[in-house]
């Protein structure tokens, strides 16, 4: 199941890549030369991280009673296949290489902040959402 996940997960990046491409004449939005920032990869990051949020809220907290393999099969396969460090490393050396040491740098921090927003951001709403716009102590009459 995971491997199923993984094989979906990586046909949405595949398709995600095909659609906003980092130096590629092949995209559909608009070319972006070698030095260009990878915004694709960042994108992608980010979605991910906000989908894990909502996954890890929504099976823990609403649907307690769904398969054991959902979890690992959405979370590691789906959003693991989706996400993607790899291309993360890849992208930093090509600014690095092509004499941007500083985007590089900007981009590894605002990747992992912007990644860490995200799935904060995944899990905030989810909770908002399942609770109807409060916590559990304030729909019981606990909270402030």
């Amino acid at each position: 199941m995971v491997a199923l996940g993984g094989a979906v997960g990586a046909l949405l990046r595949y398709s995600a890549s095909r659609i906003w491409r980092n130096g590629s004449d092949a995209s559909l939005l608009w070319h972006q030369g070698m030095a260009a920032f990878p915004w694709t990869t960042l994108l992608v990051n980010v979605v991910g991280c906000f989908l894990m949020g909502v996954l890890a809220v929504a099976l823990k907290e609403r649907f307690t009673g769904a398969p054991r393999l959902l979890n690992p099969m959405l979370g590691t396969g789906v959003l693991g296949g989706f996400t993607t460090f790899s291309s993360y490393s890849d992208d930093t050396r090509r600014l690095i290489e092509n004499g941007q040491p500083l985007t590089a740098v900007g981009y590894l921090l605002l990747t992992a902040a912007a990644c860490m927003a995200g799935i904060v951001l995944g899990v905030a709403l989810t909770r908002l959402a399942l609770t109807g716009g409060g916590t559990e102590a304030h729909r019981e009459g606990g909270g402030r």
